[in-house]
């Protein structure tokens, strides 16, 4: 298992879209374990493989104190409106307010290549919405309502 660098905005890998994973093997499990690792080094809530500048449809999202791998996802229902502070691993330091739905479920298989179903609501729908946008690449900041500036910001963190 190893940390991984971030790719940041303006790298290409970025903007490109993402294969299907068709072997799961070896090399699959060691790239989730790695991006298990670089996830809780960031101290993020999703991590998609394009952000560690690996071109294929996998991401890993922290859902309370546990891990859970996503290979293939993609999202098959969603339900209601949310509009959030999100922001990105791969664009530090920044911010925006973006509009998603407030319950989503997504299809995906394990690192097994077992298909299974997970919903989830608020803060975990979004990154289920942030991290599939990865794949296909896409970032918050091109649907974002807006960015905020940095005093915007600090009042937010606040509370105020």
């Amino acid at each position: 298992m190893a940390i991984r660098e971030i790719m940041k905005m303006g790298d290409d890998v970025l903007r490109k879209k993402s294969r299907k994973v068709t072997a799961f093997d070896h090399r699959l499990h060691q790239l989730l374990d790695d991006l298990r690792d670089t996830l809780e080094q960031a101290d993020g809530v999703g991590l998609a493989s394009p952000q560690v500048g690996i071109l294929k449809r996998v991401i890993v999202i922290r859902i309370g104190d546990q891990f859970v791998d996503f290979v293939n996802p993609e999202i098959i229902r969603t339900e209601g409106e949310q509009r959030e502070l999100e922001g990105c691993l791969s664009i530090p330091g920044k911010w925006g307010i973006t509009k998603r739905p407030s319950k989503v479920t997504i299809r995906a298989q394990d690192r097994n290549g077992k298909f299974f179903e997970k919903t989830d609501e608020g803060l975990i729908a979004r990154a289920f919405c942030h991290e599939t946008d990865h794949l296909d690449g896409v970032l918050y900041i091109d649907h974002a309502l807006r960015l905020l500036t940095p005093e915007e910001l600090e009042r937010e963190q606040s509370g105020n």
